[in-house]
């Protein structure tokens, strides 16, 4: 499941990669993440299977439910370290002028 969970979320982030407009959003650094992230995972399917043999195909709803949740999880921390990236590059200059205003209204 963790594998299936990256490989979408890695095909969808590079069909938006692949029809934006312009790079200010990072979307290569998040497409690159969950492609890193799927071949990760498709290693460790690929040496699992080697490990248990025909088990591999055959997983209990527990594991299945655990491996949801890792999966999920991985794309979620994907996305923090992208909405930090993005907080720091600034591409829009909307947190600058906020903190500018803030700091004016101060």
């Amino acid at each position: 499941m963790t594998l299936l969970i990256t490989v979408f979320a890695a095909v969808i982030t590079t069909i938006l990669w692949y029809n934006r407009k312009n790079d200010n959003m990072k979307l290569g650094m998040l497409m690159f993440m969950f492609w890193g992230a799927s071949l990760m995972w498709l290693c460790d399917a690929v040496f699992e299977y080697i490990e248990l043999g025909a088990e591999y195909f055959t997983p209990a709803v527990k594991d299945m439910i655990n491996d949801s949740f890792l999966g999920l999880s991985v794309i979620a921390l994907a996305l923090v370290i992208w909405v930090v990236a993005l907080l720091i590059s600034d591409p829009k200059g909307s947190v600058k002028a906020a903190l500018k205003k803030n700091s004016i209204e101060a």
